[in-house]
């Protein structure tokens, strides 16, 4: 058995002014370690992070939100995954709560070896839990302040991944758990923000529906409404390694993210 510890801390939070969080559980690049030493050289580049969410929303504390980032790359464990591992798009390939393999689908580990029950289980208690814990938590606290909250998961993936989809991926891609993790009014309000900006397409409920964090927080009936926005990476940087961010895409890009965090804001402070 290999043993798991990290000593770097499993978030980053900023806590907010206005009812609306934004998670960012997929811009954690960190590798402690014990996990680092086991992986291939591709594996350490971590290509399938969401890269830049950070920079890419800089703008979203000049509205008063709070942001929770991950830290650690989504090959310690997926804080979008459920704890159980349980497949959340069923008939679709999908990669784990601690993935073995890239996007790409070659081995993350150099030995071929991944994670057994054990370290699996002390990395969740160690980053997974934190994280969601940090994210309930603001959420309650934001519910308590505001009583209707918006939630707001921040992703990218790459344009192209034949393992996933077929051929290119819309520019905006955004999930609501067909219309149960959010007023169906606020997805849909969502989308026209989204095909009203001139050289982008986007779908609503498309291949990727929301993941766990959506389906799990996204209770409207509670007052609580979730959405998760899977942006193309190709909108707002190079897909290829380094990974490098385009400022003059993402500029053009941002001015529309904008829009619709004051969309949800306008929404939620609405109720």
């Amino acid at each position: 058995m290999t043993s798991f510890s990290t000593d770097t801390p499993a978030f980053v939070l900023h806590r907010g002014t206005r009812p609306l969080l934004v998670s960012m559980p997929h811009r954690g690049t960190y590798l402690p370690p014990s996990v680092a030493q086991r992986l291939t050289d591709e594996a350490r580049t971590v290509p399938d992070t969401d890269w830049h969410m950070d920079r890419l929303y800089d703008f979203a504390r000049e509205l008063g939100a709070s942001i929770l980032m991950a830290t650690h790359s989504r090959y310690v464990v997926d804080l979008n995954r459920p704890p159980d591992n349980a497949n959340l798009y069923p008939g679709q390939d999908t990669t784990g709560l601690c993935p073995v393999d890239t996007f790409d689908k070659t081995p993350l580990y150099a030995n071929g070896v991944g994670p057994d029950d054990a370290e699996i289980a002390a990395r969740r208690d160690a980053v997974w839990r934190p994280y969601h814990a940090a994210l309930a938590e603001e959420l309650a606290r934001l519910r308590a302040e505001h009583g209707t909250v918006g939630l707001w998961d921040a992703h990218s993936i790459r344009s192209v991944l034949p393992r996933f989809f077929d051929g290119k991926l819309p520019d905006f891609n955004l999930g609501t758990a067909n219309g149960a993790s959010c007023d169906p009014a606020l997805g849909e309000r969502m989308l026209a923000i989204a095909n009203e900006a001139q050289g982008y397409t986007a779908v609503l409920n498309g291949r990727f529906k929301g993941g766990y964090i959506t389906r799990q927080y996204g209770n409207p009936a509670e007052g609580v409404h979730a959405v998760q926005l899977e942006l193309s990476q190709c909108t707002y940087m190079s897909e290829q390694y380094p990974f490098d961010y385009d400022a003059a895409l993402a500029g053009r890009l941002q001015p529309t993210l904008r829009r619709m965090l004051e969309g949800v804001l306008e929404f939620v402070e609405g109720r």
